[in-house]
């Protein structure tokens, strides 16, 4: 119903910034909360950023005043931009959508961020 698609990753050094961005098709009528989950190597899956349809940011711990969450105008797209990158942000990014009063998660196919001298 909704296909979410996350682009920007890539091999940057530490003390690196990025920006993944990501855009949401198909049935995106009542998108409401949009954000940022990843996956390091032998890790779970963890929240990293989220933001409601009003603007509310919400941020992990472990990227607090170096990842900022921001979306577009029209509401379907979501960006991460990456500033300090060290090398346990290494991982899969996937992007998360929801709708407005529903439970269901929607998930992308994730980009890989490799940070590395």
């Amino acid at each position: 119903q909704v296909q979410l698609v996350e682009s920007g990753g890539g091999l940057v050094q530490p003390g690196g910034s990025l920006r993944l961005s990501c855009v949401a098709s198909g049935s995106i009528f009542s998108i409401s909360d949009m954000g940022w989950y990843r996956q390091a190597p032998g890790k779970e899956r963890d929240l990293v950023a989220t933001i409601t349809n009003g603007g509310t940011e919400n941020y992990a711990d472990s990227v607090k005043g170096r990842f900022t969450i921001s979306r577009g105008n029209a509401k379907t797209t979501v960006y991460l931009q990456m500033n300090s990158l060290k090398p346990d942000d290494t991982a899969v990014y996937y992007c998360i959508a929801r709708k407005l009063y529903s439970k269901l998660v929607y998930w992308g196919k994730g980009t890989l961020v490799t940070v590395s001298s």
